[in-house]
């Protein structure tokens, strides 16, 4: 039901600054005019409210939210309401979201790539399924680790996001190694590599 009532409590949000929106002229007349740009992108009770401007328009822009979700008998949290550049970046629905300067170059692009919010809630999820009974076979705790991987890298596969893939890869590596390891004390990697259903596990 949370979902729901966000969205019901919140859609005077939306109403309003759609409704603001469509008052807005030209991009160029507005800086010509000293009068900041907006977007609000909403998912639930998770929103973000996207202004080119100056940092006054952005508090008055927060002011001007906060007015609206009054009469809802609803108010910003001070701890999670937060006014902050592009260049320093932002955290939102799992995303990291900053612009950085291209590598080799002087042209600078908004990048969205995993939080490390995000990467510690799924390397947690790894090492905490990666303590699944050692007297069960490979094969329950592979297919008890691939869903969850393969999840959380299709929500984050539009993102610049293989550095992370990377790094998750070898994480969930290691955890099944030191699993398998725990499993066959007096095995040495060798041994390990050759065992059979350690290969067809992984190449499923």
């Amino acid at each position: 039901m949370s979902p729901l009532l966000a969205n019901v409590a919140l859609s005077v949000l939306d109403e309003h600054f759609t409704r603001r929106s469509r008052d807005q002229q030209a991009l160029p007349r507005r800086h010509q005019r000293g009068l900041p740009w907006f977007r609000l992108i909403r998912y639930a009770d998770d929103w973000i409210l996207l202004v080119r401007g100056d940092r006054a328009h952005a508090e008055a822009l927060r002011e001007e939210a906060a007015a609206v979700l009054a009469p809802m008998g609803l108010r910003l949290s001070t701890e999670k309401t937060k006014i902050t550049h592009i260049d320093e970046g932002l955290d939102f629905l799992g995303w990291r979201i900053q612009r950085h300067r291209k590598r080799g170059t002087a042209t600078s692009f908004v990048y969205t790539y995993p939080s490390k919010k995000a990467v510690r809630a799924v390397t947690g999820k790894v090492r905490a399924l990666s303590r699944l009974n050692k007297n069960l076979p490979l094969e329950v705790l592979l297919h008890t680790l691939n869903p969850v991987l393969r999840g959380w890298c299709a929500y984050f596969q539009p993102g610049v996001s293989s550095a992370t893939f990377r790094f998750l890869r070898a994480f969930a590596w290691r955890r099944v190694i030191g699993w398998l390891r725990r499993k066959h004390l007096r095995m040495n990697w060798k041994r390990l590599l050759q065992k059979k259903d350690l290969m067809n596990g992984w190449t499923r």
